[in-house]
């Protein structure tokens, strides 16, 4: 437990937290941590991690604990450790020494919750057995697969108006993983050349954020296969000639993440092919984050993403006619379908447990169109605000071989020009960016991504 790990600096953050919460709200709320998860029997379970709600409001990853906030105070319900579980676990910090370093004003055992539940409001937990509880304690139906009802979307609704930008505790633990994260795509890269398997790269890059104390902030992508967008298999040989595209991020111990992609050849060198498109790529992230400034539209910079592509692709011939006409009908998502990045904090995917409560202003929806319809983001730009951009370039046979799809597009594809790419399966390129009072700044820009810095990386 990391309880030696908080300040008084982090308990004037959660304090701070909580009373941000009160200006919000007129009811009560409680959160609940979640539980831990047996793989295969008891006693051998799953890594914990708390839900994102909880910590931001309570700081320390507690198991089998609940919070209730009401007018900017605390109180923790947890139960004190057994004695039995100092043989198998060492001695655990008790109720009240836990509720000290988190800033509670009241501590009670989980069997007093049922008494304080009159009239809150709560988030649903996405492990079975504490949505189970949350249900049963509140007599409805709380369920993470169900969009939120009531005063409970009312509490969702303020947790995202508090989550949506950053404080200062909360861009200390994202720079941490920022920085863990740029670190272990380094070491990747120069393992490249001796690995023979995908895995060998894996477990250079996942040792060091274990070296750093720190978990993956979502499985590792770490596959030749890159048109698989969340390719989770690492079997596959490494041979001259592959990219190898690595999606890996850093969790920090208080659950912040990290979230990058770079992509290098195998061998140390892009071919022609490869490098072309690679710097189309690049381009197309260079001018998203150079577009990233309070009040701009994220769908704006989805589009512009999707326009230099589509620039770049008509350039090579792989695409016919004008850009910005392609981007219309959608052609560019051929080969660029998912949205151009999203919001970025305790979850990977910042409060996608709320569904598009989070990602969407209110009073938009997702678009049904092939080239929008994979948006995570569609909000005007806030300082505080960390996004990423991602734009990529990928060959799905599942897309590109779909016969609806050759029909449509069977005037802006130049389907013969395109097969002298096919080594180039798939490349992204992402980087996390914090929204500032005048612009941006990439808070994982020590990691190279023009193609001949990557070069040496791998070769060095």
């Amino acid at each position: 437990m990391l309880i030696q790990q908080t300040s008084t600096s982090l308990i004037d953050s959660l304090r701070h937290r909580r009373q941000q919460l009160a200006n919000l709200t007129d009811f009560p709320a409680i959160l609940w941590s979640g539980s831990n998860n047996p793989r295969n029997f008891p006693a051998n379970l799953f890594p914990f991690r708390a839900s994102s709600h909880f910590l931001y409001f309570a700081g320390l990853p507690l198991s089998n604990a609940a919070i209730r906030l009401e007018a900017g105070k605390l109180e923790l319900f947890i139960d004190d450790p057994s004695p039995s579980s100092a043989l198998w676990h060492g001695e655990m910090p008790t109720r009240e020494e836990i509720a000290l370093h988190i800033g509670a004003d009241v501590a009670r055992p989980m069997a007093e919750l049922q008494s304080w539940v009159e009239d809150a409001a709560t988030v649903a937990v996405q492990d079975a057995a504490t949505w189970t509880q949350q249900s049963q304690l509140l007599n409805r139906w709380v369920l993470p697969q169900s969009p939120p009802q009531g005063i409970d979307l009312e509490l969702a609704k303020a947790i995202i108006t508090l989550r949506l930008t950053h404080d200062e505790a909360a861009l200390t633990q994202l720079r941490k993983a920022a920085a863990v994260t740029v670190e272990a795509h380094k070491v990747g890269m120069a393992a490249t050349p001796k690995a023979k398997l995908e895995a060998e790269v894996r477990a250079a890059m996942e040792g060091v954020l274990i070296a750093h104390n720190m978990t993956t902030s979502y499985n590792s992508i770490v596959t030749v296969h890159g048109e698989v967008l969340h390719n989770e298999h690492y079997h596959y040989p490494l041979q001259s000639g592959d990219l190898l595209l690595a999606d890996v991020g850093a969790e920090t111990e208080m659950g912040w993440a990290g979230d990058v992609t770079r992509t290098w050849p195998v061998s140390g060198k892009f071919s022609s092919t490869q490098r072309d498109i690679y710097n189309i790529v690049l381009a197309a992230h260079d001018a998203c984050i150079a577009k990233i400034h309070p009040g701009v539209e994220y769908e704006d910079i989805h589009l512009l993403a999707a326009t230099v592509i589509a620039e770049g692709l008509v350039e090579l011939g792989i695409l016919q006619g004008n850009p910005q006409d392609l981007v219309e009908m959608d052609a560019h998502a051929l080969f660029f379908p998912h949205g151009v990045g999203h919001i970025l904090g305790l979850d990977v995917h910042d409060m996608e447990d709320l569904g598009d409560l989070a990602g969407y202003e209110e009073g938009r929806e997702r678009s049904d169109r092939f080239g929008l319809g994979y948006l995570r983001l569609n909000r005007p730009l806030r300082p505080g605000m960390l996004v990423t951009i991602e734009p990529g370039f990928y060959q799905v046979p599942a897309i590109l071989n779909d016969a609806n799809v050759r029909s449509k597009y069977q005037n802006v594809v130049n389907w013969q020009r395109l097969s002298e790419f096919a080594d180039v399966r798939g490349i992204r390129i992402e980087d996390d960016v914090l929204v500032t009072e005048v612009g941006s700044e990439v808070l994982t820009a020590a990691l190279p991504n023009s193609a001949s810095t990557v070069e040496d990386l791998v070769s060095c």
